[in-house]
């Protein structure tokens, strides 16, 4: 087993927190012992202290009370990370489908959280629709992602990504979701693409045909230190 003598980087202060917050606010939800749920209970003050040392921009006793807010009874309030799902949308010039954010101006691949009732592939062709008009068929998933462990998000948070072809519609932004859509060639992708180099090599080469490995984050010994790249990338 090899150690990172490295500090821990906000990412990893970020995650370890939320990872500890995860584990007491499930305690809590399947103890009625006083005991227990005292200590449970200072751990989300702990957990709450890392955050805050990472760059939260809520304090302590705002993070605890959020989080002590959130706990359910039992199986409904074992903490699970969120899920979204994304879309690598190619048409028939080689071109990706791309939305521009509407909150942020940021462009991205079609994102979605994943509805309750949907396989993720539903949730894949109803998000591609409604954020741009186009329908597309679901060919594979090329990607399964921690959103945390990449540091892209700041909430527990898993990445279900599909390889889809467009199979007709029109573009036509969602008028509160995007401020545009569009289809862009490689190396032509528009200013303030999100982190680009993680996934647009990969993602054009799914477009042409070309065999692409699932990419996904490789178990790290010991889980909590290092920062290796996910497999395939």
């Amino acid at each position: 087993m090899s150690v990172d003598s490295r500090a821990p980087s906000e990412v990893d202060l970020m995650r370890w927190s939320e990872a500890l917050a995860a584990i007491a606010r499930t305690g809590l939800a399947f103890s009625d012992v006083v005991y227990e749920r005292e200590r449970f209970e200072e751990v989300l003050n702990i957990a709450a202290d890392i955050r805050e040392r990472a760059g939260s921009a809520f304090d302590s006793e705002t993070l605890v009370g959020g989080w002590l807010e959130s706990v359910g009874s039992g199986v409904p309030g074992y903490v699970t990370p969120k899920v979204t799902v994304g879309a690598v949308v190619g048409n028939d010039d080689g071109e990706i489908l791309l939305v521009q954010r509407a909150e942020s101006g940021l462009w991205l691949y079609p994102t979605g959280w994943a509805d309750v009732g949907y396989s993720p592939a539903e949730v894949v062709v109803k998000e591609v629709r409604e954020e741009t008009g186009i329908d597309c068929e679901v060919l594979r998933p090329i990607a399964i992602l921690d959103g945390l462990r990449l540091g892209f998000t700041g909430i527990p948070l898993y990445s279900l990504v599909f390889h889809c072809r467009m199979t007709g519609g029109s573009l036509t932004p969602h008028p509160m979701e995007c401020r545009d859509v569009g289809f862009f060639a490689e190396g032509d992708l528009p200013e303030h693409t999100i982190l680009a180099d993680e996934w647009a090599a990969e993602s054009f080469a799914a477009i042409r045909g070309e065999p692409v490995e699932v990419r996904f984050d490789a178990p790290r010994d010991p889980p909590w230190v290092g920062g290796d790249p996910p497999v395939g990338a």
